[in-house]
């Protein structure tokens, strides 16, 4: 009878958790804040509450420290246990950062310690630690007690205020604030406790009850922006990129920003719910200012009001009134205050400060910068090889085909149906042989099953996470019965990475990388669809402490495998749905299931705009939408787009209708042929993008306002975006449009670079919505690297010749760079490259060898020439060009802007002009 139930289970769950009924976003499956105790409690706090104040203020180890301590009994606390000290550190580091953190007092008796989030920030973070020698006192205003201030930079200063407790970062000279923590008395620490007879801490949520052994232990506290017009950031949502008010007058109903980690089909657009990743990291800008960041490192769920002007009107609290500001409310479930102050002032400036802390983006190889190939699922040998030859048939190149889960044997990671797909490594070898690649999916949830190899090994080391009895957990996922691995512990993460040697992925080869979805970790029978938060992990951690951060360390242990599989030398690819603040350090992420409708499209910029602004350079959104059937228009509308994503990827549900690119008609066909040829075209720029954004954090497409920030009009734009700082696209995202308008941001001209048509700047600019692409625009004074020959993939570009196009301003002056290596190992981290900066000004292009000298090991060569050189707004009639060294002549000629697609009127150009793109050389226009 038992095996019976377990069997009528088991159809029961599969029924309801088929791939076929999985396809829409339910609103009662998920929690909202009302539903949500610690967001309903927090919220119903006023300002003011915090009694809060700072105690026995010194210096230790270099930090400033503290006791904070209630001044008197909390009236909505009168009915716990005394409140204990809470004990504060402020540190100091490089750069204009301020680090604050509080928690409870370590030599108290406490049920646990409080769950700190390991692994996230950088090493070599704390050598720039700032080491406070002493504290100056004085009484701020009209203040009766003392504060504390601590020197950030020379222009800048922290502020502990002893009583009412508040930090702030204040200009040194004019007493400005930048950021402040607690100013309107909102901060709260729920403290944990032991349990007592009569304790009623369980929650439940529709059919699931939290045990919360260690009852409620929220934190929350208000942080006010100063002179910011917008506030962004704080990922994953799918909504505009300047965040919208939630709390506040003519505000009704509206929910926090949730920053917890999910598995949502079909997610709304316009919508502050939490989706697949978080990334609690906030960015403010305005006009009167700059850029300032506050980051809270904190991996329990997370709910964030932008609050309207005039929610405090009635709170009596009085901040300076010269200086506008944003005020912002944060609440978490569990762990501690650690929170990062980024002063600026300018918006690369913040991004730089708080990629010190959470690090840069890896470099990818150059095959995962172009065009990739999925869908759920290519069914067999048979139909790669058919779509792999149609890219041919069809002269449309691409780099990667994906297998989704339909290749493993039962849906078992690692393994290969050996039916469907009986020679692996010959299929991967075939795709190899043209340079491409191959993704397959390997996702968190092991099939319980005792003949899988894996789960077996699993079970019998204990690397499951465990459920609050201590068991094993069993979750259902598409493997149906489930474990997952508890990726907290560094152990069981190096044994993970180990399973992707050639030695235990049998089937895999070289050219073989990963796909980690349903990371979030997604439970189809588990409360909100994820796993229950008093699941337990390494060392004793509940689920709930350390949820958002799971699919970050799934991410980490694939990454770290792919690298020792190549035995260090071989850069992974490894595209993740789950992420969290660091994420890029180990590869790319997607904005996951999204629809096949306008509005998707529309949203899917400031999503990607918004993760660049968060760390997470590389990411993308499925072209032509994941769910549903796009009708023509839209796809060839989301490839025009998607060129321009730093991750461009084609993907559908298996639920679809096919959408190869030549399944449209010949015209719809050559309209998609043009718009992948056109990133292949660029990806010289791209990739230099992406080194850059390795080097600096600075990501590959940015706002408008990061390139432009004094330009106001550009604050709350995010349905156009700057590539770099020389590319200005221009998305269209409504059906048969016949207009767009453009704003070209300040004074200089824009070049169109399909016509080279130039457009006058601080200005908008009504513009036909031709079929064939999206506006783009070459920006005055930019030097922009192309390859224009069009190949199969880009490992059959690697020797091909470069053309540049400088787009003059004014001045008649223009730079640019490129960025050169092997574009697959390691060695450029010892100076294995070629990193030019191109100089046009006084009539003459010049090339400048930005690469370090190299020691100890042997500089990347390249014998790959400049083929064309082609000037837009020259302002007079060249006709011939001096190149230096050898005192040659080159002609200048009329030639086309593009050599494929529509051809434009002619330009002056410099035909072969017989240069290295390695050397140090002159071009003198004459």
């Amino acid at each position: 009878m038992r095996t019976l139930s377990l069997f009528l289970l088991s159809l029961l769950l599969l029924l309801l958790f088929s791939p076929s009924t999985i396809h829409s976003w339910k609103k009662d499956e998920f929690r909202n804040c009302n539903q949500t105790p610690f967001c309903k409690r927090a919220r119903g706090r006023k300002p003011g509450s915090c009694s809060l104040v700072a105690t026995d203020v010194s210096v230790s180890d270099g930090d400033l420290v503290a006791k904070l301590v209630p001044k008197e009994p909390d009236p909505d606390h009168d009915d716990q246990e005394p409140v204990k000290p809470l004990a504060l550190t402020l540190s100091v580091y490089r750069d204009g950062i301020m680090r604050l953190k509080i928690d409870e007092d370590p030599s108290l008796e406490s049920p646990k310690r409080r769950f700190q989030v390991p692994d996230v920030i950088v090493d070599g973070f704390e050598s720039k630690k700032l080491w406070l020698q002493r504290l100056s006192t004085e009484k701020v205003g009209s203040d009766e007690h003392f504060s504390s201030i601590v020197y950030l930079s020379d222009d800048y200063e922290g502020v502990v205020r002893h009583d009412p407790f508040e930090v702030y970062v204040r200009e040194r000279l004019s007493g400005d604030r930048v950021l402040s923590m607690n100013s309107h008395g909102l901060l709260d620490f729920e403290q944990l406790r032991a349990k007592k007879e009569g304790d009623e801490w369980e929650e439940r949520f529709k059919s699931h009850t939290d045990s919360r052994p260690y009852g409620p232990q929220s934190i929350s506290f208000d942080v006010s922006f100063y002179g910011a017009d917008f506030v962004y950031g704080i990922p994953e949502h799918a909504t505009s990129l300047a965040l919208k008010p939630t709390r506040g007058p003519g505000i009704d109903h509206s929910e926090p920003y949730r920053l917890f980690n999910l598995d949502v089909f079909e997610y709304l657009h316009e919508s502050p719910f939490g989706i697949y990743g978080s990334i609690p990291f906030m960015i403010s800008h305005g006009k009167a200012r700059g850029t300032s960041g506050f980051f809270w490192l904190n991996a329990a769920e997370m709910q964030i009001d932008v609050l309207g002007e005039g929610w405090d009107a009635d709170s009596g609290i009085l901040l300076p009134s010269s200086q506008k500001r944003v005020d912002t409310f944060w609440m978490s479930e569990a762990g501690i205050v650690d929170t990062f102050f980024f002063i600026g002032p300018g918006p690369k400036d913040v991004v730089k400060q708080y990629i010190s802390v959470t690090g840069t983006s890896a470099m990818p190889q150059l095959f995962a910068t172009a065009y990739h190939q999925c869908r759920w699922n290519y069914r067999d040998e048979e139909d790669v090889e058919n779509v792999d030859s149609k890219f041919d048939e069809h002269d449309i190149p691409y780099d990667v085909l994906w297998l989704d889960i339909e290749h493993t044997d039962g849906k078992r990671y690692f393994t290969w149906d050996r039916v469907l797909f009986p020679h692996p490594e010959e299929m991967q070898q075939k795709l190899a042989a043209k340079g491409r690649h191959m993704v397959t999916i390997v996702d968190p949830h092991i099939k319980r099953d005792e003949s899988y190899h894996i789960h077996k090994e699993a079970s019998m080391k204990g690397y499951y996470v465990k459920d609050a009895s201590g068991n094993d957990f069993d979750g259902w996922c598409w493997s149906g019965s489930s474990s997952y691995i508890d990726m907290l512990n560094p152990e069981i993460r190096s044994w993970w990475g180990d399973k992707f040697s050639f030695e235990n992925y049998v089937g895999s080869t070289p050219s073989l990388y990963i796909w980690n979805d349903m990371n979030e970790p997604s439970v189809f029978n588990g409360p909100e669809l994820t796993m229950p938060r008093d699941a337990l992990h390494y060392g004793g951690v509940e689920h709930r402490e350390m949820h958002n951060v799971y699919g970050y360390y799934f991410h980490m242990a694939t990454s770290d495998g792919l690298i020792k599989r190549g035995n260090g030398n071989d850069r992974p690819f490894v595209l993740s749905r789950a992420l969290f603040a660091g994420s890029q350090r180990y590869g790319a992420v997607w904005t996951g299931d999204n629809s096949a409708d306008w509005d998707h499209l529309r949203v899917s910029v400031p999503m990607i705009l918004t993760l660049g602004l968060t760390g997470i350079s590389f990411s993308g959104a499925d072209v032509g939408g994941f769910f549903g059937n796009p009708e023509p228009e839209l796809l060839v509308r989301w490839y025009q787009i998607g060129a321009y994503y730093p991750f461009f990827r084609g993907h559908a549900h298996h639920d679809t209708k096919r959408r190869e690119p030549w399944l449209f008609g010949e015209r719809n066909t050559q309209l998609m042929r043009d718009a992948i040829r056109t990133r292949y075209m660029l990806l010289p720029f791209f990739y230099t993008l992406f080194r850059e954004a390795n080097v600096t954090g600075v990501p590959v497409v940015r706002p408008l306002w990061m390139e432009f920030p004094f330009d106001e009009a550009t604050f709350d734009k995010d349905e156009a975006f700057m590539v770099g700082n020389s590319l200005l696209v221009q998305g269209i995202f409504t059906e048969r449009a016949k207009h767009v308008s453009v704003y070209l941001p300040e004074k200089e001209s824009w070049y169109d670079i399909r016509t080279g048509t130039a457009y006058l700047g601080s200005k908008t600019h009504k513009l036909e919505a031709p079929e064939d692409h999206v506006p783009a625009f070459q920006r005055a004074g930019t030097i922009i690297p192309r390859r224009d020959r069009i190949r199969r993939s880009t490992t059959q570009m690697v020797n091909d010749p470069y053309t540049l196009v400088i787009a003059l301003n004014s001045s008649q002056a223009a730079e640019g760079e490129l960025y050169i290596d092997d574009g697959k190992s390691f060695e450029f981290k010892h100076g294995a490259f070629i990193h030019r900066r191109f100089v046009f000004k006084e009539g003459k292009l010049t090339s400048l060898n930005m690469a370090p000298a190299t020691t100890g090991n042997l500089p990347f060569k390249s014998e790959c020439i400049i083929e064309r050189i082609i000037l837009l707004g020259h302002a007079g009639g060249p006709k011939n060009a001096l190149i230096e060294p050898g005192n040659l002549k080159a002609q200048i000629e009329f030639g086309p802007l593009l050599l494929q697609g529509r051809r434009s009127s002619g330009f002056f150009t410099i035909r072969k002009p017989g240069i290295r793109i390695a050397d140090d050389w002159t071009i003198k226009v004459l």
